[in-house]
């Protein structure tokens, strides 16, 4: 049911109450006694009684009382004159129906309501809660919880009573429209299921462990209650609004009833007084048995049953006949009793009725008669009473009160040796009271009656007792909160005297009673004599407060019951539409600037529709307006005025993110209708923007201030330290981001109806920005010389702006960037200089080891941001990893090659990472000015081409003077600092491509291209010189080989002396063939080279260059040994120990991924032709032959 509000409010305003005053003289016909009027004057004309020295004389307070007491009194009385027409408006409607087009309201939200929300969502939040969800989503409640539910503008909203659950719901779902639009696309998942489950989840969060299903029914009732309204809720919602009670409605009624017939058959209506029958009889009936016949003796108890609630009971005595021939015993007498639930159960003497003639006249016969009522009957005896529908004439009749069902109960009267009730009323709806005896009526001394609208019936009992016991059984049967109280001592009498008559209809008895009570005067008021303009506006009033304190959010909006009844009383009693909607906009208007939140929309319909009346083009041709009326108009439209443009200054707290939704947009609209001269004459863009913008600069210097005392920095910014000014100052700067989005989010609707909002709103920020900028530059001038802690201020200021087409390169945009532009050259400055002296200082000390490569295997982690870095220092340190990498760096050893991890060295690693974080930085700085951009670009890629360079060169040099010291045996093997200098060179070049190369789009002239392909052709050709230097070293331990098998040359002393000494041996003992150490002792250097190269150097392409050249050196020089030897043959030794060389290399290599050209090309077909022939030519000269070594592949040789 609608809650009640008060309709009891004291008001200074004496025109108001002299007119309700006058309405009451003229409505009830009543005149005042002649002091309290002369009082009414005098003190209406201000004049004041001279005081007197007596002590008779009243004191001011008890003057206030008396006036207080005496306005309360009025007031109740132009109330209850207001609803009289109400009554009528309800009761009989002529012109108006309830609307069914209106918007439904939704349910308003408290504070213990939204107390409750937080709760929930912070369990859910916390873990406490069975709703499963991602990360995602879990991060998306988190920002609505710390950025909208927490928010003070949301408090104040709904202590305004303007915020709803659908509001909350609203907001919800707007913030993650846009991050799930930004969420990349999954195979089989659309985003509108992402959505959809994301409210789904937002809806049980906020219902918390609240069935649903049990919330169903309630607000659906409360749904329909809101649409349409039946007669008995609207005389209900009106009572609370004009505080009436319900037996003054019940009075006010039922007498309008009585004299609304003759004016309803004047009108042409046909009343329609339908009464519900119930059928009692299945209720009251009892189970039937068969009469009781059988003879009782002395002593002894007969029990038997009934249907009859008024049953007659009739007992017969009889003595026993002893004669032979009596057919029947002899009756001495009989007694008729009438017995009841309520007749005495002790043993009671009755006089019985004798025969005639018979001696004994005076026979009496003590009986105890007890009769039990059934469950369902709750009180039961005889009263008189009266109705108008049932019970019409003043007799004395035996009533039961019957509970039919658990709610429901009925007052029913019974004749005797009845089953059936005579006649019914069922007491639903009914409401009992004590009232004075009633004039007319005889038969009963205790009166009491049950009243409800259109209905009276008056009941009297025969004692005050029994009125009570009655009165007690009827209020629980029909669950009244109205308790009753007894009458006085003086009025428990009947009147006495004067002709009595017991045909008096009711309607005559509820006129006198009204007329005792001292309502007749509201009845009998004519309407045409009120002033209805006055009643009116304290029915509006009074019905608007009522509205604003209901459940619903109402914005201001009436529901369509009271509509209904608004306009049923204009039209009925004249009451003029601009009077109507100048008294709605001045109350609308007060409850605004009290903070309520009132529909901007409502507003602009009752403004233009005065409007029309007051400049007379009204649409449809008709339009009056009073000077009165006039006047009225022209003091709300300055107070409109003034509201609005409080409204739009505090825009962020009257409408806190957007709601009601598009509340700014219709204040805007609103603003421009008031701004009319009139109502055809539009505002001109200019002045409309001029006011616009008037506001919205206070609006800064207000959400600007706001901001300050939230971030509480004002105390911290004079006395704090350089490090905590600029932590508060980046936390300010954060805010007023966050402030400037929820603008843009929340109020973008403005912008579909006013092209020029964007632009206004854009000067708006930029007088934000610039209260910000004080800030910002006394936190700024307050760091050391050479802090580099302030960019990471500077990127987030961009980031903001320069994604902002109306605030970029702006005025405070270019204020920001000439306060860094110097602090970034300097910066660049000491980087050069830093990187530079640790290139010199690094290859210094370069011990050529390896280092972990982090950049090359973790390309998607963000690199450390260069205020980190120790720009300031003159020396750099080594390259260390930061320690936010070093778990991300123990992932990647699972599956990696060693060279992919330990290729660099210290100085180059160091040097690549630096000028990558630096470029890095360059790039993240996003500077919005273009040809500052391309300069710092062009600066760092120059930079970076020099640095390689410097690298490359030292690196070769260091090469050099490596080689020089290697040995030319087999026991030669790479050292890693070989390979290190060969992965430095490979990363230069590599390196080379992402530091030294401009973006596309980009044109620096041929200048640039021929130097950046300088630094390219500078690392190729030390790449084919260290490939030649290796190559010469492993080509000259060859010859090495070669030079000692040159021993064994045919013709020779040695060779002569070596081959008699291995035979002479052999006969004795074992002798390993001579050769084959020497020749596995080369492949074992050749092997293990290789291995070292492809396990240590990173790039592949470069090493199998590597390997052909070292392939086709080593069978050059092989062939040219053989050349030498053409006129010669080959010692056997020679050519196992040579025929050894060329296979396993040739196999070798070929495992290296040599490709077949290389290996059969002509030279090594030239060895292989001379071996085939020396292999022959032994075969045939030496019986034992080579001991299975051959140049056929299908041969078996050892290991």
């Amino acid at each position: 049911m609608l809650d009640p509000s008060s309709s009891e409010e004291e008001s200074g305003d004496e025109v108001l109450e002299q007119e309700r005053r006058d309405v009451l003289l003229a409505g009830s016909q009543r005149s005042l006694p002649a002091q309290r009027r002369d009082s009414r004057n005098e003190r209406r004309s201000g004049t004041a009684r001279p005081a007197s020295p007596s002590p008779a004389v009243i004191s001011e307070k008890e003057k206030e009382d008396q006036d207080r007491l005496q306005r309360e009194e009025d007031e109740r009385r132009t109330r209850l004159q207001i609803y009289v027409f109400v009554l009528r408006c309800i009761a009989y409607p002529f012109n108006a129906k309830q609307p069914t087009d209106m918007s439904r309201r939704q349910q308003k939200l408290n504070r213990q309501q939204l107390l409750t929300i937080k709760e929930r969502f912070q369990a859910f939040l916390s873990g406490e809660t069975q709703i499963v969800a991602d990360e995602a989503f879990c991060n998306a409640i988190r920002s609505y919880f710390e950025v909208f539910l927490k928010s003070d503008r949301v408090a104040r909203l709904v202590q305004s009573g303007g915020c709803s659950a659908n509001d909350f719901r609203e907001v919800f779902k707007k913030n993650i429209e846009k991050r799930v639009r930004s969420l990349p696309e999954i195979d089989g998942l659309s985003k509108e299921t992402v959505l959809s489950s994301w409210i789904a989840k937002f809806d049980a969060i906020y219902r918390g462990e609240e069935d649903l299903r049990k919330q169903l029914p309630r607000m659906h009732l409360n749904a329909v209650s809101e649409l349409i309204l039946s007669k008995e809720q609207l005389y209900e919602m009106f009572q609370h609004i004009l505080g009436v009670k319900k037996f003054e409605h019940q009075l006010l009624y039922n007498a309008c009833q009585n004299g609304q017939s003759a004016s309803a058959r004047q009108e042409g209506l046909d009343k329609d007084l339908c009464t519900e029958q119930l059928e009692m009889a299945a209720f009251l009936r009892m189970a039937c048995v068969r009469e009781h016949t059988e003879p009782l003796w002395w002593g002894t108890q007969g029990d038997f049953t009934t249907t009859h609630p008024l049953p007659v009971v009739k007992v017969k005595l009889f003595t026993e006949s002893t004669g032979v021939l009596a057919l029947e015993d002899k009756e001495l007498g009989k007694v008729v009793l009438y017995p009841t639930p309520n007749s005495p159960k002790s043993p009671e003497l009755h006089k019985m009725i004798v025969p005639k003639n018979s001696q004994d006249s005076e026979l009496r016969i003590k009986l105890a008669v007890r009769m039990d009522k059934p469950p369902n009957t709750k009180h039961c005896g005889y009263l008189y009473a009266l109705g108008q529908k049932v019970w019409k004439r003043w007799k004395r009749r035996y009533f039961v009160l019957v509970q039919v069902s658990q709610y429901t109960f009925a007052m029913c009267s019974y004749r005797e040796k009845k089953s059936e009730p005579q006649e019914l009323m069922q007491l639903e709806g009914y409401t009992v009271d004590y009232t004075d005896p009633q004039p007319g009526l005889t038969g009963g001394q205790a009166f009491f009656n049950a009243v409800k609208e259109g209905d009276t019936v008056v009941f009297a009992s025969d004692d005050d007792q029994d009125r009570n016991i009655w009165m007690q059984a009827m209020c629980r049967a029909t669950g009244q909160s109205y308790k009753p109280v007894a009458p006085t001592l003086a009025q428990k009498h009947n009147f006495k005297g004067g002709n009595l008559h017991t045909d008096v209809p009711m309607s005559q008895l509820n006129s006198e009673r009204t007329q005792k009570l001292g309502m007749d005067g509201f009845i009998a008021a004519d309407p045409c004599k009120c002033m209805h303009t006055a009643l009116f506006q304290v029915l509006q009033k009074q019905t608007l407060q009522h509205r604003m304190n209901d459940s619903f959010s109402c914005l201001g909006w009436f529901s369509p019951g009271q509509v209904f009844v608004l306009d049923e009383y204009c039209a009925r009693y004249g009451v003029r539409g601009c009077h109507r909607h100048l008294c709605y906009l001045k109350e609308l208007t007060e409850y605004a600037e009290n903070s309520a939140v009132i529909d901007p929309t409502l507003l602009h319909y009752s403004f233009a529709f005065c409007a029309s009346h007051v400049h007379g083009n009204r649409p449809d041709g008709i339009g009056t307006v009073t000077t009165e009326e006039k006047e009225q108009f022209e003091d709300i439209k300055s107070r409109l005025l003034s509201l609005l443009e409080n409204q739009i200054v505090h825009f962020r707290y009257c409408f806190p993110f957007g709601r009601p939704e598009g509340a700014l947009k219709a204040t805007l609209s609103l603003l421009e209708r008031v701004l009319m001269k009139d109502i055809s004459t539009p505002v001109l863009p200019d002045d409309m923007k001029k006011v616009i913008r008037k506001c919205l600069e206070k609006a800064a210097l207000i959400n600007y201030s706001r901001l300050t005392e939230y971030a509480k920095i004002e105390d911290t910014m004079n006395q704090a330290a350089p490090a905590k000014k600029l932590e508060d100052v980046m936390r300010l700067g954060e805010l007023c981001i966050e402030v400037l989005q929820q603008n843009e989010e929340h109020h973008s609707e403005v912008m579909n109806a006013f092209a020029w909002w964007p632009e206004i709103m854009a000067e708006h920020a930029e007088i934000f920005w610039s209260l910000y900028a004080v800030d910002m530059d006394a936190s700024l001038e307050a760091q050391p010389q050479d802090s580099w802690d302030s960019f990471p201020l500077f990127q987030l200021l961009n980031n903001y702006l320069r994604n902002d087409t109306l605030l970029c390169n702006g005025k405070f945009h270019k204020h920001l960037q000439d306060y860094f532009i110097p602090l970034v050259i300097r910066y660049i400055d000491l980087m050069e200089s830093s990187i530079a002296q640790s290139i010199h200082r690094g290859f210094e000390q370069e011990t050529w080891q390896p280092v972990k490569t982090i950049t090359n295997n973790l390309p998607n982690v963000p690199l450390p941001k260069v205020p980190s870095l120790p720009l300031n220092l003159p020396q750099i340190p080594s390259f260390s990893a930061p320690s936010w990498m070093a778990p991300l760096y123990a992932n990647t050893l699972c599956g990696m090659r060693l060279a992919d991890l330990f290729n660099g060295s210290t100085t180059s690693e160091d040097l690549f990472w630096k000028l990558d974080a630096l470029q890095m930085f360059v790039c993240d700085l996003h500077w919005p000015e273009p040809e500052f951009a391309q300069h710092l670009e062009q600066r760092l890629k120059l930079m970076a081409s020099d640095m390689v360079e410097a690298s490359v060169k030292r690196t070769r040099i260091a090469f050099d003077a490596k080689m020089q010291k290697a040995s030319k045996s087999t026991d030669y093997r790479i050292s890693p600092s070989v390979c290190t200098m060969f992965n430095v060179l490979m990363d230069a070049k590599k390196q080379c491509t992402k530091l030294c190369v401009l973006d596309a789009g980009q044109e620096f002239g041929k200048q640039w291209q021929q130097y950046h392909s300088k630094i390219d052709d500078l690392i190729e050709e030390a790449f084919k010189e260290m490939i030649s230097l290796l190559v010469s070293k492993f080509v000259a331990v060859l010859e090495g080989v070669l030079a000692k098998l040159s021993r064994y040359d045919e013709g020779t002393l040695f060779s002569s002396i070596l081959s008699f000494t291995v035979k002479a041996a052999a006969k004795y003992v074992d002798v390993p063939n001579p050769g084959m150490d020497l020749a596995d002792t080369y492949i074992t250097f050749v092997r293990q080279n290789q291995d070292i190269l492809r396990d240590k150097v990173i790039e592949d392409m470069y090493i199998e260059k590597l390997f052909d050249q070292w392939y086709t050196s080593s069978m050059k020089a092989i062939c040219v040994w053989l050349t030498d030897r053409l006129d010669l043959q080959l010692h056997m030794y020679q050519l196992k120990t040579l025929i050894r060389i060329v296979k396993k290399s040739y196999r070798d290599f070929r495992l290296q991924s040599v490709l077949e050209g290389t290996l059969n090309n002509k030279t090594y077909e030239t060895v292989y032709n001379r071996l085939t022939v020396e292999e022959a030519t032994v075969s045939v000269t030496d019986g034992s032959g080579l001991q299975g070594i051959s140049m056929r592949d299908s041969d078996e040789e050892e290991g």
